[in-house]
């Protein structure tokens, strides 16, 4: 057994990822306040916002790094869905993004809600409404990943809807609140060592 040393300036998370290989049974959709609407051809910008709103207490990053056309080519794929969860007021307080780009494949690329709804039960309602999309006719496998930043609940969550873990992998990259793409607050439960460089 041996430790693997990380840079300062990196972080380092186990990813787990998760599959189901045929469509789970039809489950009521769960009460909620929210709604899920589909965002067509959202502008980066947008997204992004989102993206921050959603994923900064994780350190989600990748889609914070991208240039405009990267991210567009993306996001405006017409084999790519995004949704975004809203309040009864509108505003997106959550997202949805399954990815069709492989053939007889759903990648459940983000899904998330902003913190302050956790454990209120508007977890299940998004996965109900992910899963019920995912499995589009012609799908055969619907899969996910999860990593040690995520919501301590993550990976246990998405064993209860009916995923399997499949494979595990250790991710590096640079911390994102080092370089500028998060604030230097975000994921406090997450230490950084940008003062110590």
């Amino acid at each position: 057994m041996g430790l693997i040393p990380v840079a300062p300036d990196e972080v380092a998370t186990i990813v787990t990822t998760l599959e189901m290989s045929k469509r789970p049974p039809a489950r009521p959709l769960p009460e909620s306040r929210l709604r899920l609407v589909r965002w067509d051809l959202p502008s980066p910008d947008a997204y992004r916002a989102l993206f921050r709103r959603v994923g900064a207490p994780w350190l989600w990053f990748s889609r914070l790094m991208m240039d405009d056309a990267t991210l567009a080519a993306i996001i405006h794929h017409p084999d790519v869905r995004i949704f975004a969860a809203t309040d009864p007021a509108g505003i997106e307080i959550g997202m949805l993004e399954l990815d069709f780009r492989n053939p007889a494949t759903c990648e459940l690329s983000y899904v998330g809600l902003i913190p302050e709804l956790t454990g209120q039960g508007h977890g299940r309602w998004l996965m109900t409404h992910a899963l019920m999309l995912a499995w589009a006719k012609g799908v055969e496998r619907v899969w996910v990943h999860t990593c040690t930043l995520d919501h301590p609940s993550a990976l246990g969550f998405y064993r209860a809807s009916g995923f399997t873990a499949v494979s595990r992998t250790i991710e590096t990259f640079p911390d994102p609140r080092i370089s500028g793409a998060l604030p230097a607050d975000a994921a406090p439960q997450i230490p950084s060592f940008a003062s110590r460089r």
